[in-house]
């Protein structure tokens, strides 16, 4: 099975449950349909369809990683910026940090690769995964991502994502890079 929309309900929380949460939450977002995107690069050929003029936005990458003691993270962090997981690691406090599988993916956060998102959260606050996001998107207007499927991106304020975080219990950690 893929990470688009056409297999959500072999998911944990579907995508258009999420949608329907977020509605119910009273957070307003855009919603955007377009081929199933994998990677950064795929991101950026449709995000000229998205892009809003003059719009303070943040544009992300998603790393789902496990130290050595088999702690469970989301890192969101700034499309274009470049992570070594070693220097991660010791800003963090933790020691051998590594891609988690797939399989762990699914079971921590409830997405397939090429959908990690800021909203898998809600799965991963229950599963205790911390997250960990750029502090730059504190200057952000808004914040574009996928709703738990890669064939579709929601854009959101970025101080409606601090009241999801909040609803489904999340701390985020910010972190300077």
């Amino acid at each position: 099975m893929d990470a688009s929309s056409q297999f959500q309900d072999s998911l944990p929380v579907s995508s258009d449950a999420l949608l329907e949460q977020l509605s119910g939450w009273e957070i307003d977002v855009t919603l955007h349909s377009h081929v199933p995107l994998r990677t950064v690069e795929d991101a950026k050929s449709v995000e000229a369809a998205m892009a809003v003029e003059g719009e303070a936005a943040f544009r992300v990458k998603n790393l789902y990683l496990r130290d050595k003691k088999k702690r469970n993270y989301l890192v969101t962090l700034e499309q274009d910026r470049e992570i070594d997981l070693k220097a991660l690691g010791k800003q963090l406090g933790v020691g051998g940090l590594s891609f988690g599988s797939a399989d762990r993916l699914l079971e921590m956060l409830g997405i397939r690769p090429g959908a990690v998102s800021p909203l898998a959260m809600v799965t991963g606050a229950e599963k205790g995964v911390r997250f960990i996001i750029d502090s730059t998107a504190q200057d952000a207007e808004r914040i574009y991502m996928h709703p738990l499927v890669n064939d579709r991106t929601v854009v959101m304020d970025v101080a409606d994502l601090w009241a999801f975080m909040d609803r489904v219990g999340v701390t985020p950690e910010f972190l300077e890079f």
